[in-house]
């Protein structure tokens, strides 16, 4: 595979011709992994460490994907790579959580040339439970309209394609983070919930977020039910359509019930992460009876 660097684009010819003419001197003759610069040279990487070393390295964990399976590991100096790793390398298939602390080694894929952590074991967790006015919850993140329609009690079914709620058994409990875009579904959960009889005054409450509640942060708190596969044919289906807010052909194909909702006490500033992650917030935004 071929990639050229251009910061600026490709703004004249030569910058893409002169990295035709040094692929054709470099294929046959350096390692995978080599870069043609955007000013001609060359950079060839070096030889991972984790090919001919059996060394230990130790890091915490600074991004976990569940949804994907994979995550990074902070080690090292400040000008030291993020070492990647896989869920299939964690032992007996323990769960990670952002600032766990983690050993590993390092594994180089003879093929590709990347470097990826093996042979991982858990150190310690990062969780913070000295601490005892904060909680650390999991949390998952929703782009508007759909995070306050579940907020509002009318989306009663999450579907994703991915697999980010099935490790989560039911009554499983997660904050709702609310993303910074608009989710573009051209406004088909409008025609999907009208087909239930709703009117335009009472759709606009239900796709909005009360005051004080907005765009990047966590705004309630959301029991999972069961996690399940459908069918198109049971995603067509009226009432489910309208369960999730939207047609079947616009869903996921795994389906996460909502078994209750409620809005936090007050909104929580959240950055907001792919899949499930973590994040500690004040015990007191959390509404009675959920911690119990």
């Amino acid at each position: 595979v071929l990639c050229v660097h251009c910061p600026k684009g490709i703004y004249e010819d030569s910058i893409w011709t002169n990295a035709l003419e040094q692929y054709q001197n470099w294929s046959d003759k350096k390692p995978p992994n080599t870069i043609v610069e955007w000013d001609g040279t060359i950079t060839t990487k070096k030889k991972s460490i984790g090919a001919t070393s059996n060394e230990r390295f130790k890091g915490q964990v600074k991004f976990v994907n569940r949804e994907k399976r994979f995550g990074f590991i902070k080690y090292g100096g400040s000008n030291t790579k993020d070492m990647f790793f896989h869920f299939n390398a964690l032992p007996n298939n323990q769960d990670v959580e952002e600032g766990d602390e983690l050993s590993f080694m390092v594994s180089t894929n003879q093929k590709n040339g990347k470097d990826a952590a093996a042979n991982i074991e858990i150190v310690s967790s990062g969780s913070n439970d000295n601490d005892v006015n904060t909680v650390q919850m999991r949390v998952f993140s929703m782009n508007l309209p759909f995070a306050a329609l579940l907020s509002n009690g009318y989306k009663t079914i999450e579907t994703r394609n991915g697999t980010m709620f099935t490790p989560y058994e039911e009554g499983t409990k997660m904050l709702l983070q609310v993303g910074q875009r608009i989710y573009p579904d051209g406004n088909r959960h409008i025609d999907v919930m009208k087909s239930g009889g709703l009117q335009d005054d009472e759709i606009e409450t239900l796709k909005s977020l009360p005051p004080g509640f907005t765009k990047g942060m966590a705004v309630a708190i959301v029991e999972l039910g069961k996690t399940y596969e459908t069918t198109l044919e049971e995603r067509c289906d009226p009432d489910f359509q309208r369960s999730v807010g939207a047609f079947g052909a616009d869903s996921g194909m795994r389906a996460t019930e909502i078994k209750r909702v409620e809005y936090l006490k007050r909104g929580v500033k959240v950055s907001g992460q792919g899949g499930v992650f973590k994040a500690s917030i004040d015990k007191d935004v959390i509404p009675n009876g959920w911690l119990d």
